[in-house]
């Protein structure tokens, strides 16, 4: 038979205080409208072959929802592509039984031979009840993966084609497919791809932070986004200098230099209806090297004004202290850093909407 859904929360509850973890207490307001999480948010755990017994790691995506579920949020956003068997009606049944949203997360056809595989990825996602699909165009960064204008501009026209060829599907299907922003377009590029495309079923992924690595503003970046967003990766970044540039990280939010509630609240404003989720990566900063000559190969140079602008919003909103970092960690810390830097994300929205 299956368990209600009180008998479930007593259950996730009893598994977490079993392992030692305690439920941090949930705010009101998150009661009403909770926060999601993605699965990126657990890089570390998801998958985890570390014998913790605080921190087991979740070897699916049940695992990962009932989780995230206990600790008060609201949703998740996951890959579907391991999915195998019943999983999809699975991971239904329980996203029902818990009220928690679900996004799922697709790599779009490489090209034609691969749109198989691509829409047999979203049905089992239309069978779990997801309605928005979040995809990128590029797994790795933009001033690492091409040394010339000449290969981004190959890459955008590749893009295009495999855009094209994932509209066809979700249009088919009815299902929303959401670009991210993912350290390979500036804003206003990807909202020239989207207006270009015009598809009602296409719009964007709006990350708050990926595109400080691009010397873009968050709210200028989320500003352009907002009107095409269909899912979101809320998160704040903390800045640093350094010799060859600046150091960018994930860091817990209300820490760091995006205006948060002022991002989501525009999101909301043009679409009411989209999920907030959480994406709080725990890893060492990234090294953003705009002295370097290499990085500019892609861009156009800008002003030196302009340059000059940024660098000094860099020094002028530098993080207090050291940038978080798990170089030095071991396993069963990084686990537990983690996961309070979730917590703390969630806690921090609970006030900040309350």
């Amino acid at each position: 038979m299956k368990s209600t859904r009180r008998e479930f929360i007593k259950t996730a509850s009893l598994g977490l205080l079993a392992t030692g973890f305690s439920m941090p207490a949930i705010p009101d307001f998150l009661k009403e409208y909770k926060m999601g999480i993605v699965i990126h948010s657990y890089g570390h755990r998801y998958g985890s072959k570390v014998g913790s017994s605080q921190y087991p790691g979740f070897q699916n995506t049940l695992d990962f929802m009932r989780h995230c579920h206990a600790i008060g949020a609201g949703g998740i956003q996951i890959g579907v592509g391991t999915w195998f068997g019943e999983m999809g009606q699975k991971v239904r049944e329980a996203r029902e039984e818990m009220e928690m949203y679900l996004e799922a997360s697709i790599a779009m056809p490489e090209g034609e031979r691969d749109v198989d595989r691509f829409e047999n990825e979203v049905l089992l996602a239309k069978e779990a009840g997801v309605m928005v699909i979040r995809t990128v165009c590029l797994g790795g960064r933009r001033y690492e993966n091409f040394k010339s204008r000449e290969e981004f501009v190959a890459f955008k026209a590749y893009s295009i084609q495999r855009i094209q060829l994932a509209e066809k599907v979700v249009r088919k299907h009815q299902m929303k497919l959401a670009i991210e922003n993912h350290k390979d377009w500036k804003a206003a590029e990807l909202v020239e791809i989207l207006q270009n495309l015009s598809s009602e079923w296409v719009g964007a992924t709006v990350d708050f932070g990926n595109n400080i690595s691009l010397l873009e503003y968050p709210d200028e970046v989320i500003e352009t986004l907002a009107p095409f967003a269909f899912s979101t990766h809320v998160k704040d970044m903390g800045v640093q200098e350094y010799e060859e540039g600046f150091l960018l990280s994930e860091v817990p939010l209300g820490k760091g230099i995006v205006k948060l509630k002022k991002g989501i609240e525009l999101c909301k404003s043009y679409h009411p209806e989209v999920n907030i989720s959480l994406e709080m990566i725990t890893r060492d900063p990234l090294k953003i090297p705009c002295f370097s000559e290499n990085y500019w190969q892609t861009f156009e140079n800008p002003s030196s004004k302009k340059f000059k602008k940024y660098l000094q919003m860099i020094g002028k909103e530098s993080f207090d202290g050291k940038l978080p970092s798990i170089s030095n960690l071991g396993e069963e810390e990084i686990l537990a850093l983690e996961e309070n830097n979730v917590v703390d994300c969630l806690r921090y929205y609970g006030k900040l909407k309350s």
